[in-house]
């Protein structure tokens, strides 16, 4: 019972509160209750109320009534301080599989001061504190990560108790944008990669005229210099020439050069080589099952490279669908449908 009610309130959560970068507080996503402060003095005033009704006591009536009007007052100050509030997402960020995430939002007041803001989500909050009226402050929003992929919060919850701490008003921002999670870099074993470098290929040796070469079916993620076009021509067939003496090129990180390794550690070995060749400034391209990024240097061709790792098998989370700490799972197999139909053995 309570995991349905659990879920229809969610439900209308979402419905009320849409996925958006750009999140503005009104009066139709905005929440207020009383704290447990709060629900304790109104039961103090009606303890009191009660009391001035039994002995007809004029200072007993006074007192309640004036700290009913505090109380009042409260809620409309506690309610103004996020009214016209604007949540902005900046900017979703990049990290490490196991790191914190930060998302750089941007909070601006209307024409009303927004005083003591909180956000919270995940077991993670950060103050913001004071922001004053047509001004915004920038704010850092961490977001605990456990598996690479695509990351995104379900809910940020934005939320003053301010004054007196006697009501809470509440929202909730849903991202729409998601970060992107490296795989955790791992020390590579020594390997060879089995990929050429296509001009070395061209000009060394031909496939038609190789003796010594091994001919088999084309499969996905071969690269073209190794297909025997004339026989192509000829038969229809589509085949590739695997050399015996091919020990591939020192240029390439090849995602097939880690036999017996499940597809999660071959992304790990790939995301610390490629960390070490960008600190070491040498070239090198990445060679992955349905993606080849060629060779070159730099600082935006590692966070390339990164991101290719990163991604690699996955799909952007859905409008409706956030999975906490990236969006792969514990219960995730090694390698997913999606990912496995282009791996070569």
């Amino acid at each position: 019972m309570r995991k349905f009610i659990h879920s229809r309130w969610q439900r209308w959560v979402n419905r009320r509160i849409p996925r958006s970068d750009v999140q503005l507080l009104t009066q139709r996503n905005l929440f207020i209750l009383p704290t447990a402060a709060g629900v304790v003095f109104g039961m103090l005033l009606l303890i009191m109320l009660i009391t001035g009704i039994n002995y007809q006591n004029s200072l007993i009536y006074l007192v309640t009534f004036l700290l009913g009007a505090v109380f009042v007052g409260a809620m409309h100050q506690t309610h103004r301080n996020l009214s016209g509030l604007e949540l902005t997402l900046v900017q979703a960020g990049e990290g490490f599989a196991g790191d914190e995430i930060l998302f750089r939002l941007r909070a601006a007041a209307g024409k009303d001061d927004a005083v003591a803001i909180s956000l919270s989500g995940d077991d993670v909050s950060v103050r913001v504190g004071h922001v004053p009226s047509h001004q915004s402050v920038d704010v850092a929003f961490p977001v605990p990560s456990a598996f690479r992929g695509y990351l995104r919060p379900d809910q940020i919850r934005i939320e003053t108790r301010f004054p007196f701490g006697l009501l809470k008003a509440w929202s909730w921002m849903r991202p729409h944008s998601a970060a992107v999670v490296f795989p955790r870099p791992l020390a590579a074993p020594e390997v060879i990669s089995a990929v050429d470098d296509a001009d070395e290929a061209a000009s060394s040796r031909s496939p038609e005229g190789n003796d010594h070469a091994e001919i088999r079916p084309w499969r996905e993620g071969d690269m073209s210099q190794r297909v025997m076009w004339k026989r192509f021509v000829r038969s229809g067939q589509m085949v590739v020439a695997d050399w015996e003496a091919d020990k591939g090129s020192p240029h390439w990180l090849d995602f097939n050069a880690f036999p017996g390794a499940d597809h999660e550690l071959r992304l790990s070995y790939l995301s610390w080589l490629v960390l070490e060749r960008g600190k070491n400034g040498a070239r090198f391209g990445l060679n992955l099952p349905g993606q080849v990024i060629e060779p070159d240097t730099g600082p935006a061709h590692v966070t390339r490279c990164l991101r290719a790792l990163a991604i690699w098998g996955e799909e952007k989370p859905r409008d409706a669908f956030a999975e906490p700490h990236g969006t792969r799972s514990a219960s995730d197999p090694a390698g997913r449908s999606a990912a496995t139909s282009g791996v070569r053995s």
